[in-house]
Order: C-alpha cells, then sequence, then structure tokens
C-alpha cells in the first residue's frame, strides 16, 4: 500500500555478545538497484565474505527500510534485525520501495505500481546484491505485504528460498474485512467496507463520495487500481506452488496477521518450516499478553529490541540451508 492509503494499523543474541564484538558490528552502506526511471536505494549491513544475504522485503503502505512509517510506527523492527543478523554473520539488504524515501526517483508516482512491478524490483534487488557481496544465491525475505511479493517473484537460481514473515494468507480483501470486523467499534463502517471491498474485487472502482471519513484514506482513487490488483492474488495458492526452501513465521500476538494465516501458507507445502513466537506481535517485538493498547504502543517504540527468538527462526533456517 502507497504514499495516499492506509496503514492498519528480546534482546538475547546481542545482550550475550561482549562489548568488543559489538563493536565490531559492520556498519551498513548504501547500495542501488536499477529502478523504471531511475534508481531504487537500499541499504547493505556485509557481515563478511560467503556470508548468506537476505534481502528484507518491506511491508504495506509508506513503509521505509526500517519498517517505520508516517502512521506511528518508529519501532524500527527491520534495522533491528538486520544488526541482529549481522550479530549472526548474516549480511542484510533492506530498501525503500519505488517511489518512496531513498527510490523516489524511480517512478513519478508511488501509487502507479502493481505487486508485480514490486516482484520484477526484487529481482533486480537479487541481482544488485549478489553483484556486492559476491553470494551465489539471496534469500528472500518479506514482512507482512512484501511476504505476498516475494512469493509472487519469480524463481530463479540467483534465490536461496523464502522467508515469510507476518505474511497474510488470506488474499487482502478478505484480510482486510475481517480486521476491520475484529474491532467492534467499527461497526459504524462495517456495511460500507464490506460493500467497497466487493467491488474492489470484481474489479470495480468505488465511489468515495459521501463515504465515512474513516473510511477515505484506505479506499482513496489514487489507490484503487492498486488494491483491485492486490486482490488478485491468493497467498496461500503461491505458497503452495512456490519452489526451494520455504520459512514461515508468525507471532502469536499478531493483532493483523493471525496464525490461522501462516497455518493457511504452510498447509500446501508439506517441507515448509512453520514457526509460531508466543508473545511475538507484528513489528516483532515481545509484548506477552499484552492487551490491544499495549500491543500497539510498540509499534511506536524502536528501544524495545526485536524478539530474539524471530532473529533464532531465521538464522537457524538460513545458516541449516548453506
Amino acid at each position: 500500500m502507497q504514499n495516499s492509503r492506509f496503514s492498519i494499523v528480546g534482546a538475547f543474541v546481542l545482550a550475550a555478545m561482549p562489548v568488543a564484538a559489538m563493536a565490531q558490528q559492520p556498519s551498513p552502506t548504501d547500495l542501488t538497484a536499477p529502478g523504471p526511471a531511475g534508481a531504487l536505494h537500499g541499504s547493505l549491513i556485509d557481515a563478511g565474505k560467503a556470508s548468506p544475504v537476505v534481502l528484507i522485503v518491506p511491508g504495506s503502505g509508506p513503509t521505509d527500510r526500517d519498517g517505520n512509517n508516517r502512521y506511528g510506527v518508529k519501532a524500527a523492527p527491520y534495522r533491528l534485525l538486520a544488526e541482529a543478523l549481522a550479530a549472526r554473520a548474516i549480511s542484510t539488504v533492506r530498501i525503500d520501495k519505488r517511489g518512496m524515501f531513498g527510490s523516489k526517483a524511480a517512478i513519478a508516482d508511488a501509487n502507479k505500481v502493481t505487486i508485480a512491478d514490486y516482484a520484477a524490483d526484487v529481482t533486480a534487488w537479487v541481482k544488485a546484491a549478489r553483484a556486492a557481496t559476491g553470494a551465489r544465491c539471496v534469500w528472500l525475505l518479506g514482512h507482512s505485504e512484501g511476504g505476498l511479493v516475494v512469493l509472487a517473484t519469480p524463481d530463479a537460481p540467483g534465490i536461496c528460498g523464502r522467508i515469510l514473515v507476518s505474511a497474510a494468507g488470506r488474499s487482502f480483501g478478505v484480510l482486510i474485512k475481517d480486521q476491520i470486523h475484529a474491532n467492534p467499534a467499527n461497526a459504524i463502517i462495517f456495511d460500507q467496507a464490506d460493500a467497497a471491498l466487493t467491488k474492489l474485487a470484481a474489479g470495480e472502482h468505488v465511489d468515495t463520495a459521501g463515504m465515512h471519513p474513516g473510511l477515505l484514506g484506505l479506499f482513496a482513487p489514487a489507490v484503487q487500481d492498486y488494491l483491485i490488483d492486490l486482490m488478485r492474488y491468493r497467498p496461500a495458492e503461491l505458497a503452495a506452488k512456490s519452489k526451494g526452501p520455504l520459512l514461515i513465521v508468525q507471532g502469536e500476538n499478531d493483532i493483523q496477521i493471525g496464525v490461522e494465516d501462516a497455518r493457511m501458507l504452510a498447509a500446501g507445502r508439506k517441507d515448509a518450516k512453520l514457526v509460531l513466537l508466543p508473545g511475538v506481535n507484528h513489528v516483532l517485538k515481545q509484548v506477552g499478553d499484552a492487551d490491544r493498547a499495549a500491543n500497539t504502543a510498540s509499534y511506536a517504540n524502536p528501544d524495545l529490541p526485536i524478539d530474539s527468538s524471530v532473529v533464532a527462526a531465521i538464522a537457524g533456517f538460513v545458516l541449516t540451508k548453506r
């Protein structure tokens, strides 16, 4: 989801490292890949020769390479994940989507995109990451909507495998309807939201005149073509058809994506590894059994470390598949 679109909204590894080792953490460097009208920009943390490389593909809306967006998400999950993986001798590339942030020059209008466009950018990033690091292949890690992008990216020899983190198993239209209906306070918008989602799923545009203000961001005319394209995809079906190693990581206290989504993604791939993490939320922080308000508050807290079990699941999978 793009610029004008509404975004629905432990430290064990690092703490165990000696200070001297932490001081030797590699610094991120700018990396570019070719975009349609200008360069795509991202950050490479090179953990050293022969280290595995993970490409972190961001989620919906104006989400930057650190995992933050202007809708109050300041938890920096992608930056913290990259730093934690570097401590495990795993290199990462985290990216700005075309038309946004460092990649603003890649396209004039960030809303004029499709999932296939994002997948093409991932392919370009794989080539750039391999050239910069000398890696034989690159792991694709998609968070949230980035999971769909990773699944939509065509298989190629340069792809080691896929890692889906907090990724939807349901189609986008069903997911958004379920998210809206999960909060009883949204009852006033149920009918309008359902009608709009039905039309978009059928490939039709929605008239927003008279629509409840709370829905105008989600169904803004500028993003409806993207929504129509997005709703065509069935993530679970794509996962079932995917090739190569597949890891599915899901926090059990994620208030946006549920455990049922992870199970749907894993259902068609009996060789997929499914990891469910107690107490972990959508921004990959440990919130235990916190209520919804406390869970959401963690979205704005970059000082709360990424949960160590997230890092362990990803690092363990990547390092054992070398």
